[in-house]
């Protein structure tokens, strides 16, 4: 097996302790879903799940600072709804909760491989996450807050990732760079939230059409690669006349090979995701307490 193959992150989906599930009773699950292992390793990309260090069964000294350092990049993973909480909002309905426990996990993990200066690409929740760990807001649920006389339904539960709908690439972005000649294409849509408050330093490089609803984020510049979609590029099928995919893992790919060249970095940055993880946490320890 050749030495130079890129190794890979993928953060983990939870399923959370169930007293009533008949297999893994009472215990907390961690897990990735198939396709998008199979799309990073389509690339020859060894894939590695990043495993929630902490919990009630926590042992040893294993930081996500080490996966970080050992890994040459990160996708964050599609799932559950971000807590509004961690965006600074109440939720608005009890089904739009989302997983606090989760995104204090995926924020350290961000926060992690950006100090290490390694690539971060995220898929749907992914975007949605990268956006408010750098301090952008969400829409909780399209349909109801997103204020616009043709929005498109976002979601659909029976299709599921055979919902589609146009994107608008933005002329002069690094998506479409990625595309030459091509000012739409054709994307599915699984997701009820989204990006509504863009976070600093962030550019939009595509837009649902008619709707206008982000859907492909960059950070530009020299500071380290992170891009997301809110579509699932790991999705797309065999002949389908859906944007293709592969442009997309390839860039990022590259900006793997490329960090994995140069000097690690020796930067202090602010640390306000990890600030923005800890007041999280204060707040849900503090929360529980309330309901005891």
């Amino acid at each position: 097996m050749p030495s130079n193959r890129l190794k890979i992150g993928l953060s983990a989906c939870f399923l959370h302790a169930d007293p009533t599930r008949s297999l893994f009773t009472n215990k907390t699950l961690q897990y990735v879903e198939q396709s998008i292992a199979h799309w990073l390793m389509s690339a020859g990309a060894l894939v590695v799940m990043i495993p929630c260090p902490t919990g009630e069964t926590a042992r040893g000294d294993v930081k996500l600072a080490h996966y970080a350092q050992w890994l040459d990049g990160v996708v964050m993973h599609g799932g559950a709804d971000v807590w509004p909480g961690s965006y600074g909002e109440e939720p608005l309905q009890e089904a739009w909760i989302g997983d606090r426990i989760r995104d204090l996990y995926d924020l350290a993990l961000v926060e992690a491989f950006e100090q290490a200066g390694k690539p971060i690409f995220g898929v749907c929740r992914g975007l949605q996450l990268i956006n408010v760990a750098f301090g952008g807001t969400l829409y909780q649920d399209i349909a109801t807050q997103h204020d616009h006389p043709q929005t498109l339904q976002h979601r659909d539960a029976v299709t599921y990732d055979q919902n589609f709908h146009e994107i608008e690439l933005v002329a002069g972005s690094r998506l479409a760079q990625l595309y030459p000649g091509l000012e739409r294409g054709r994307v599915n849509s699984i997701h009820h939230q989204a990006v509504k408050g863009l976070a600093p330093g962030f550019q939009v490089e595509a837009w649902s059409l008619p709707d206008r609803v982000p859907e492909a984020i960059r950070r530009p510049g020299h500071r380290g690669y992170i891009a997301a979609t809110q579509w699932h590029p790991e999705f797309l099928q065999p002949g389908s006349d859906s944007l293709d995919d592969r442009a997309i893992l390839m860039d990022f790919m590259g900006a793997c090979v490329a960090a994995k060249a140069r000097p690690r970095p020796k930067r202090s940055l602010p640390g306000h995701i990890r600030d923005r993880a800890n007041r999280l946490l204060r707040q849900a320890l503090l929360l529980g307490r309330r309901g005891e």
